[in-house]
């Protein structure tokens, strides 16, 4: 990991201190943005490999500034908030954030967070790296995905679940296997729900294959409704 850009979308210093200095500690560069205005600058210019993205940032907020990002890159981005509401983590989260961390928060859980999401992010998951399922594509080498031949723009923590279910199609997958298959221990079950109806969303006419299996959880199948 050593070397990766961490942009720190943080306006209280101290905070914004610490978390560069443990983030330095383990080999990464950073840089810092004290507001949503300057984080849009430094995304753009920097071209950082991971955000760090605090929700209540001053003149745009850390929603609107992922929102902004999430239509251009599918730059990983973790959420920091000091708001512990479901609400504000999952809205983080289907926006096309990769993970959260609520504050107070230990900075060591930060780093492991950032590691693990640039991991996910530049496919280090288990072979086979490419699956067929039904009409979609998932070429995990190239870190891309398609539906009927058509490119799609998933996030890395989207193509990992992509990826995990494709591995076995047909199978019904409970949440909390999905959350192992993702290696995401600081998930939640409503976490997991988002991720699933935002991948729904990205699959295009591939979607309806993404299936809710009632009282278990998910299964990706083989076959598109309507096909014999």
């Amino acid at each position: 990991m050593a070397g990766e850009l961490v942009l720190i979308v943080e306006d209280e210093a101290r905070i914004a201190d610490v978390l560069e200095r443990y983030l330095r500690a383990e080999g990464f560069r950073t840089e810092r943005a004290a507001n949503g205005k300057r984080a849009l600058e430094f995304w753009r210019v920097a071209q950082p490999d991971l955000i760090l993205m605090d929700l209540m940032i001053p003149e745009i907020d850390g929603l609107e500034v992922t929102k902004r990002i999430r239509r251009e890159s599918d730059v990983p981005i973790l959420m920091v908030t000091a708001r512990a509401e479901d609400l504000d983590r999952l809205l983080g989260l289907e926006l096309g954030a990769d993970d959260y961390i609520v504050k107070p928060f230990n900075p060591r859980e930060v780093v492991a967070r950032v590691k693990a999401v640039l991991r996910r992010s530049k496919g280090q998951i288990r072979t086979p790296q490419h699956y067929q399922v039904g009409r979609l594509e998932i070429d995990l080498e190239a870190f891309q995905a398609r539906c009927r031949g058509e490119l799609l723009s998933l996030t890395p923590t989207q193509l990992r679940l992509l990826a995990a279910l494709a591995a076995h199609p047909g199978k019904a997958f409970t949440r909390n296997e999905i959350m192992d298959a993702l290696g995401d221990a600081g998930a939640d079950e409503r976490t997991i729900n988002v991720h699933i109806k935002n991948l729904r969303e990205r699959l295009g006419a591939c979607g309806e294959q993404l299936e809710t299996v009632r009282g278990v959880g998910y299964r990706l199948s083989g076959l598109e409704p309507g096909v014999d």
